[in-house]
C-alpha cells in the first residue's frame, strides 16, 4: 500500500474521495489549503494526507461555519503545532538519563557536555571557553545525576 504523503490520486479521484467538485480541489489550490503534487505536465497529484485536509476543510466550513481564510491559519497553526511536537521530542531525547547533553554556544557552535559540566571537543577543534558554557544566550540542556 502507498504511504499516506504518496502523491497519487488525480484531481478527478482525489475530489470524488474527499467528497468535492474538482474546482472546488482548483480553488483551495490557489488559496494554498491543500499543496498538491505537480506532474511534469503540471497535473496536480494528490496524497491520502491531501485528501483528509480537503476533508477537514470541508468541515470546519460546513460544521463549525469557518471562513476559508481562518480554515487556512488553523492548518497553519497545526502544522506549527505538529512542527513544534517533532522538535520537542527531538529535544527530549537528548535529556533522557545516559544520553548525552549538549549546550550551545554563543558563537553557535554545538558542545558535547562531558562529566562536570565540561565541554568535550573533538580533534582539532578550538577549546570552548567555560565561561560561556551557560551565559546569555546560551542553551543548556541538563539533567541532574540520578533521576
Amino acid at each position: 500500500m502507498a504511504s499516506e504523503d504518496a502523491q497519487v490520486y488525480v484531481i478527478s479521484v482525489a475530489a470524488e474521495l474527499a467528497g468535492m467538485h474538482p474546482q472546488t480541489l482548483r480553488q483551495y489550490d490557489r488559496l494554498g489549503l491543500v499543496q498538491p503534487g505537480r506532474t511534469r505536465g503540471r497535473g496536480r497529484r494528490y496524497s491520502l494526507r491531501d485528501i483528509a485536509t480537503l476533508r477537514e476543510v470541508q468541515r470546519l466550513s460546513q460544521e463549525e461555519g469557518v471562513n476559508l481564510a481562518g480554515i487556512k491559519r488553523i492548518l497553519e497553526l497545526e502544522n506549527e503545532v505538529d512542527r513544534l511536537r517533532k522538535q520537542v521530542e527531538y529535544l527530549r531525547a537528548f535529556a533522557e538519563p545516559g544520553r548525552r547533553v549538549f549546550t550551545a554556544h554563543p558563537s553557535g557552535d554545538v558542545v558535547a557536555m562531558g562529566p562536570m559540566g565540561r565541554s568535550q571537543r573533538r580533534r582539532g577543534e578550538a577549546p570552548v571557553d567555560p565561561r560561556a558554557v551557560g551565559a546569555p544566550g546560551a542553551i543548556v540542556l541538563w539533567r541532574p545525576a540520578g533521576r
